[in-house]
């Protein structure tokens, strides 16, 4: 199963800084010996590498007879010589299970109608001899930590596993070749002397994203996984108001984190801790705002769970733990929207259903409320939408590996297309009267609400995923005394 050649670049020169030592002689024969077997012989094949199997079969019959290139991506450059954390790529993730980096899985036609998947890689380097373990700031184990080996992951993950520096002579025969690339050239020197015909591939891209569009068992217990995690993260960020208050925004933006990083992977997207009129900032990720009582916070946060599956999930609370009178009208027109909204989602109806179904009771909220200028009728028609300078955003994307997940996905499957079970995504309308805004009363200006949940489309009513966290009123001013 597994390849264990020494590759030809074993003595390459290791990623060392400028200000590093040059080891002596004596230094180096020393480095080179004395240390214990440290392979994990406890190894046995994972459940995510018994339905990424799975997966790769799907993707296998979707183009026959073509060698089929994903990668994992490598580092990117935060700043000199210090990089970001690594995060592999989705569509890899998805096909593998597997998060190391400088990864690729290369799926090879085997002559009849499928393929051989063959994953290449950078494992811990061998300790008897050359000096990448202890002088690579990049790959070296005692520098930037363990690397697995080939006989590990292919033990893991359930594939057989070669040096990634046998990558490119593997490619050089003439096989029609599509690899799964955005813009990001990290993968060049990977494939430096390959035969590629197609480096960037919509259809490629299209098919995987496509295929990701409805989730098996394994995913949607991950995404459970990550939904909770969230859940505890918000219910600590209302058990520290105090330092909320004292600190503001950014000790919502910590606090979360840290329960993302205590349970999760990370947090799958920068976290929107939004009090007073920065809720009326759609994406407001400065978070450096103060939070005062008599204003709403909006805070829109999802955990990535160990296995990269991210919840996406934005309560608007009451700072002092109680809506005003006004903000009550508000954000019970936002909730009658969202459950609108997530009701509309039933199996063969158009994607675009919740977010329709939502606009309509906005609109007609609006309308009542006289904060229209023109009729409801008139706000709804395509040809005008005035509605839409209080509630910009569309209600729904596909969430799942990433957090607007499948974004590849052609529209007539995707956002013009019917939702299916085993789909999630999330309903999440909102209104934002910015603080300058002179169309609407002084007393709403500066107020944002959004209310989001993510929401699994089955044979039957959909199932709200964040159902256990607090979304009514009373119910989130019950949560926030607690």
């Amino acid at each position: 199963m597994t390849d264990t050649t020494a590759p030809a670049t074993q003595d390459a020169a290791p990623k060392t800084a400028s200000h590093d030592n040059e080891p002596s002689p004596k230094l180096r024969a020393f480095m080179n010996s004395g240390w214990a077997d440290s392979e994990r012989h406890d190894l046995s094949l994972s459940d995510v590498g018994v339905w990424a199997a799975k997966r790769r079969d799907a993707l296998s019959q979707a183009f026959p007879g073509e060698r089929l290139v994903i990668p994992a991506g490598t580092y990117k450059v935060r700043s000199n010589d210090t990089d970001y954390v690594f995060r592999p790529h989705t569509d890899y993730v998805w096909l593998t299970g597997n998060q190391t980096s400088d990864a690729v899985l290369v799926l090879e036609p085997n002559g009849t109608t499928g393929h051989d998947a063959v994953l290449y890689f950078r494992p811990r380097a061998d300790r008897s001899q050359g000096e990448e373990f202890w002088r690579d700031r990049m790959y070296g184990e005692l520098w930037a930590g363990r690397r697995p080996s080939l006989t590990e992951t292919a033990k893991e993950f359930g594939i057989e596993t070669r040096h990634v520096d046998q990558l490119a002579d593997a490619l050089k025969s003439d096989v029609p070749t599509r690899v799964r690339r955005d813009e990001d050239e990290s993968i060049a020197a990977l494939l430096s002397g390959a035969r590629i015909d197609q480096l960037k591939d919509g259809e490629f891209a299209a098919t995987l994203s496509e295929l990701r569009l409805v989730k098996d068992a394994y995913e949607l217990e991950q995404l459970r996984d990550a939904v909770a995690i969230t859940h505890r993260g918000f219910s600590d960020v209302l058990a520290e108001m105090d330092k909320v208050r004292q600190y503001g925004e950014r000790w919502i933006e910590g606090t979360f984190w840290r329960r993302a990083r205590a349970e999760g992977n990370d947090v799958g997207y920068t976290s929107i801790a939004a009090a007073g009129p920065h809720a009326t900032t759609l994406h407001w990720i400065e978070n450096d705002g103060p939070v005062n009582d008599g204003t709403l916070m909006l805070l829109d946060m999802g955990v990535e769970n160990r296995q990269l599956y991210t919840a996406d999930i934005t309560r608007t609370l009451p700072v002092n733990g109680e809506f005003t009178p006004r903000q009550r009208d508000l954000y019970q027109l936002v909730l009658d929207a969202q459950n609108a909204g997530i009701a509309a989602l039933t199996p063969g109806a158009k994607f675009r259903a919740g977010h329709e179904a939502a606009m309509e009771v906005i609109v007609r909220g609006l309308d009542a409320m006289e904060l229209l200028p023109v009729s409801a009728e008139e706000a709804l028609d395509p040809e005008s939408r005035l509605y839409q300078r209080y509630t910009l955003h569309g209600v729904s994307h596909m969430l799942g590996l990433d957090v607007h997940d499948c974004a590849a996905a052609r529209n007539e499957n995707y956002r013009q297309g019917p939702v299916q079970p085993g789909y999630v995504l999330t309903v999440e309308p909102g209104l934002y009267f910015q603080s300058d805004d002179l169309t609407v009363p002084e007393d709403l200006r500066g107020i944002g609400i959004r209310i989001e949940d993510d929401i699994l489309i089955t044979d039957g009513a959909p199932e709200n995923l964040s159902e256990a966290m607090p979304r009514t009123i009373e119910g989130i001013q019950d949560w926030m005394a607690s």
